[in-house]
This record gives C-alpha cells, sequence and structure tokens, in this order.
C-alpha cells in the first residue's frame, strides 16, 4: 500500500516589512486515490466512507462532488497541460477530525504510468475567513535541481494572507514522496525573496499503532491550524505589520491598484 502518514514541522519565516517566524508541529495524510475503499478498511475512529472521528470526505476538496476525486485532478491537469495523467494520484492533505476540516494546501502528486515519476503537481490552496479555494497545475517549465528536487514559477491567483499584497509569484520546491517529504514556497516581489513556507515531513507506515498515536498526539489537527493561523495574523497585526484588504473587498469600494 502506498497511502501512508507524514509527520514532521510546517515553518514560517518573514524578512519583510518585519521579521516574524514561528514553527510547529504537523501531521498530514498521504492518500493513494485509488486506496481509499482498503486504506481505513477495519479502522474503529477512521474512515473514508461513513463518520467518524477522523474522515476523508470527498466534499473538502474541488471540483464536483459527484465525480470522483482522481478524475477531476485528472482532468485538470489536462486542460492545463494538454496531457493526462495515467498513472496513479495521490494526495497529501488532512482529513476531517470530529468533524472539522481546514487545508490550508494540499497537493496532488501526479504520477507517470509506471507509478513510479511525478509528472505533475497539483496545488490546492484554502484561504480564511474567505472561504476561497484555487488550485495551481504545477507541471510546465518544471526543472529538477541536483537533489531531485522539482522547482516551478507560478504567479499568486489568490488572496491568502492579509499581510502579503497580490503582487507577487510563488518559488516552488518539492520533492517527490519518498522517506521523506519537503514543500518549500517562496514568495517574490520585485526579484526578493521576503516569505518562505516549508513542510518537512517524514513517512510512517498505517497501521493500528501509527493511527492510534497521531489521533492521540494531535486530536484536533485542522482546528489547531485554524487557530495557529489567526494566533500568527494577531501577532503580525499587534508587531504593526501593514494590512492588505482583499482584492475584491477594493473593487467593492471602488479601490483600483
Amino acid at each position: 500500500m502506498h497511502s501512508s502518514i507524514f509527520t514532521g514541522r510546517v515553518s514560517h519565516s518573514r524578512k519583510k516589512p518585519l521579521s516574524h517566524t514561528f514553527s510547529y508541529g504537523v501531521f498530514m495524510m498521504y492518500l493513494d486515490l485509488a486506496e481509499l475503499d482498503k486504506v481505513f478498511s477495519g479502522r474503529w475512529f477512521w474512515s473514508a466512507r461513513r463518520c467518524a472521528l477522523a474522515r476523508f470526505r470527498r466534499e473538502n476538496h474541488f471540483g464536483d462532488p459527484a465525480q470522483p476525486l482522481d478524475e477531476c485532478v485528472r482532468e485538470l491537469v489536462q486542460q492545463k497541460t494538454g496531457e493526462r495523467p495515467k498513472g496513479a494520484i495521490r494526495l497529501l492533505t488532512n482529513l476531517s477530525y470530529f468533524g472539522y476540516c481546514f487545508n490550508p494546501i494540499s497537493l496532488y502528486y501526479c504520477f507517470d504510468h509506471t507509478d513510479t515519476t511525478v509528472e505533475a503537481v497539483v496545488a490546492e490552496v484554502s484561504n480564511t475567513p474567505w472561504g476561497e479555494c484555487c488550485c495551481y497545475v504545477l507541471a510546465e517549465n518544471r526543472n529538477r535541481e541536483g537533489s531531485g528536487t522539482l522547482s516551478f514559477r507560478t504567479a499568486k491567483k489568490m488572496h491568502v494572507s492579509p499581510f502579503i499584497d497580490m503582487d507577487v509569484e510563488y518559488d516552488w520546491a518539492l520533492t517527490e514522496p519518498a522517506d521523506n517529504l519537503f514543500v518549500r514556497i517562496n514568495n517574490i516581489s520585485d526579484d526578493t525573496k521576503f516569505f518562505f513556507a516549508t513542510l518537512a515531513l517524514r513517512r510512517k507506515e498505517i497501521n493500528g499503532m501509527s493511527l492510534a498515536t497521531v489521533l492521540l498526539r494531535y486530536p484536533l489537527m485542522t482546528i489547531t491550524v485554524m487557530f495557529s493561523i489567526h494566533w500568527q495574523a494577531f501577532r503580525l497585526w499587534i508587531k504593526g505589520c501593514p494590512v492588505q484588504t482583499h482584492p475584491e473587498k477594493k473593487k467593492s469600494i471602488g479601490v483600483t491598484s
């Protein structure tokens, strides 16, 4: 089974207009979407089909909930690149815990027909409190660094942080999932990297012990994620970091950029 648990740390670091850094422990599920029917089979508190303390819900992700999620991913990649992924689609994400789910980012790794090489990555990004979502298809102009890291450059498409404006590019660096998994997203403005977010994770096999361990250690993972976002935003506001208005709100009050 390719599905697994990844545990580690998420870190954010800002260089301007002021310095601000934080890091905390997380776990995320890495799910081969073709394995959903069996990955939690026989697990009392975990499910992909019924109500449970920890649950994968199709409705928590993009696309028509009536359509299989892997098909939505394949169609999106084909629309953007002209090529339809032929291999496995494996998702790094948060599940719904105690009925609540929020994912700042979910990553869909699209493998080739051999299921060994990542051909594309879809990054599904959500914001709060606006409840918006957008997807970045990371496939074109792809580079492989010496370490095997995939790197991409994209324009920012959606307002995420009230402390970062829209005139930003994202510089992505991702490793293919293995025993370790690494993701780095640099925010670039005027050719200067001023903010980065990283995920540094290590794989654990899915079994009864590992599932019980993460649920006991992080029982309210998604609530903790949401609380941390607002707590760090409050700290930035207290420090005097300038607040950037949501673009749609700017339009509604007649502000142009």
